[in-house]
């Protein structure tokens, strides 16, 4: 596809991104079995949202093990008071969320408000007439419209739209790219060797080879998350999907306006050689692809290995064992950004994040409106950001006249305030997984300390983001066709790739590879994607 006509599909793109923000929607309809005296007459940009009559909304609640859900949160306190809201929480454990969630819906017993809804999740609900078609209320949303355009969120939304071309999931959105996994390395061991941070995947194999040169009795790489973060980082700078990243296989050329299955392809062939060769040489530990995470980090704690996936959070955990095992002083580990690979430095990435489905029954309660107004508010108004992700000012958090936030003398997060006796999210409910995701980057750096600060500027400054590829709008008929026929391709895709890397089989034997997944339907998989997509263009 030439550069001209991706930029003019980019333009309408955009565009009818924004005729449907500013359509009319059928939202006047909501309620119509009362009247609604809750919500706002005049609610625009800048209002802080207040209901006119005390109203309450049912709303599912992912319940994580490490903070979980207390009724007199300072949170909880503080939404009622700010916009008299009351909320009659569905509490689920987080390792259930998923499934409850599911049934809940399907059985119609779901609660208004669903969030922890990463966008995708949202579409197994959506031929029944189980959750609403948010897009049909955005007009209600002023915070919500004006996120999208000032962070350039139209192009993302396009991959969220059904074969209606409507968007069920009201979703998180970042100002911003947030790329956040990639590797941590020991440096101190890489200034021992002096030798320089890896910049490329090729550089890493030097790297590891040294190491296993002077620490022969170690393996340099042990992994954890079963390979699959890695696979993933790596994948996309290697021009195909795998790990976390593999989804259906399906990848967009630009050039051909087409989908093909990546992990058929001789780019998926060109990582898999890659990581068998650091298998073969011993740089890399087999046991990545089947030891608890656990495992991975005792490994680094005690000196076996000096490199591991990461995300901001684990590498700070890792500082803290490390601190108790090796001192303080006698090591240093950080993050390294991604290497990059065959088609350049790159990165993957979304500016969404999860969010919230609304149940189809919300529609009929008389205060519908008001709960739109409020979601709006709680979920994309900057003043809302900040509250659900640094609480209170003045009781959890204080800030200059410059706009810098530094937490309670006596509350911590995230090692922000390691002297802290109370956490930010298990004793008041902020910076929590189901309210607080979003937002600027100035309030997402505003949580990093400065290391991460660095990692990030350097990846933005360094790498080429790849937009996500264009969505599939697959009826419920074609997409169940779809899953039934990707489903033995997935799996026969991670069972040869991790024999491909392990060496168990040989990589003589790509193109058997190639001809088993053929022989499983892949053309046919593979055409019905094309088709659905040019028939929706």
């Amino acid at each position: 596809m030439g550069e001209s006509l991706k930029r003019f599909l980019m333009f309408n793109s955009v565009l009818l991104v924004s005729m449907g923000l500013a359509a009319c929607s059928d939202s006047e309809e909501a309620g119509a079995d009362g009247e609604d005296t809750s919500s706002m007459a005049d609610y625009s940009v800048g209002d802080q949202f207040k209901a006119e009559e005390p109203v309450e909304f049912s709303m599912l609640f992912s319940d994580h093990p490490n903070y979980p859900f207390k009724e007199d949160w300072l949170l909880m306190e503080e939404i009622e008071k700010r916009t008299n809201v009351s909320l009659d929480m569905t509490i689920v454990p987080m390792s259930d969320y998923a499934e409850k969630r599911s049934l809940l819906i399907s059985s119609g017993d779901a609660p208004y408000i669903i969030p922890k809804t990463y966008p995708g999740e949202e579409s197994a609900f959506v031929s029944s007439g189980a959750i609403l078609p948010i897009s049909d209320y955005v007009d209600m949303m002023p915070h919500f419209q004006a996120a999208v355009e000032e962070y350039d969120i139209g192009p993302y939304l396009e991959g969220l739209r059904q074969e209606d071309g409507k968007y069920y999931v009201m979703p998180g959105m970042h100002e911003n790219v947030w790329p956040d996994y990639t590797l941590a390395m020991r440096y101190d061991i890489l200034e021992e060797l002096n030798l320089e941070v890896p910049e490329t995947w090729e550089e890493l194999e030097v790297v590891l080879e040294e190491m296993k040169k002077a620490y022969p009795e170690s393996t340099p790489f042990s992994d954890r998350f079963m390979f699959d973060s890695t696979l993933n980082i790596a994948a996309t700078t290697f021009g195909t999907r795998a790990g976390w990243g593999l989804g259906n296989g399906l990848k967009y050329d630009g050039d051909a306006d087409n989908f093909y299955f990546a992990p058929a392809s001789d780019e998926h062939k060109e990582l898999v050689t890659y990581f068998n060769g650091l298998v073969e040489k011993g740089l890399l530990d087999k046991e990545s692809f089947t030891q608890e995470d656990e495992q991975a980090q005792q490994k680094l704690i005690n000196g076996d290995s000096f490199v591991i996936n990461t995300n901001s959070q684990t590498v700070v955990d890792y500082r803290t064992d490390m601190n108790e095992t090796l001192g303080e002083e006698n090591f240093e580990i950080k993050k390294i950004p991604l290497p990059g690979g065959p088609v350049g430095h790159v990165m993957g990435g979304s500016k969404l994040e999860n969010g919230v489905m609304i149940s189809s029954k919300a529609k009929e309660d008389p205060n519908f409106k008001a709960m739109i107004q409020f979601l709006d508010w709680l979920f994309y108004s900057p003043e809302a950001k900040e509250f659900t992700k640094w609480g209170v000012e003045d009781v959890t958090f204080t800030k200059d006249e410059s706009g810098k936030r530094t937490l309670a003398e006596d509350v911590n997060y995230v090692g922000l305030n390691p002297d802290g006796s109370k956490a930010l999210n298990t004793d008041f409910g902020f910076s929590g997984g189901n309210f607080s995701y979003g937002g600027s980057t100035e309030l997402l750096h505003s949580m990093m300390n400065e290391e991460e600060i660095e990692f990030q500027n350097i990846m933005h400054e360094t790498k080429e983001t790849i937009m996500p590829d264009p969505p599939i709008k697959y009826n419920a008929m074609e997409l169940e066709q779809s899953t039934l026929m990707s489903t033995p391709l997935i799996d026969h895709v991670k069972q040869n790739t991790l024999q491909f890397i392990l060496g168990s089989r040989d990589l003589s034997e790509w193109d058997d590879y190639v001809a088993e997944l053929e022989s499983k339907g892949l053309q046919k998989f593979v055409d019905q994607a094309n088709e659905v997509y040019a028939n929706q263009n």
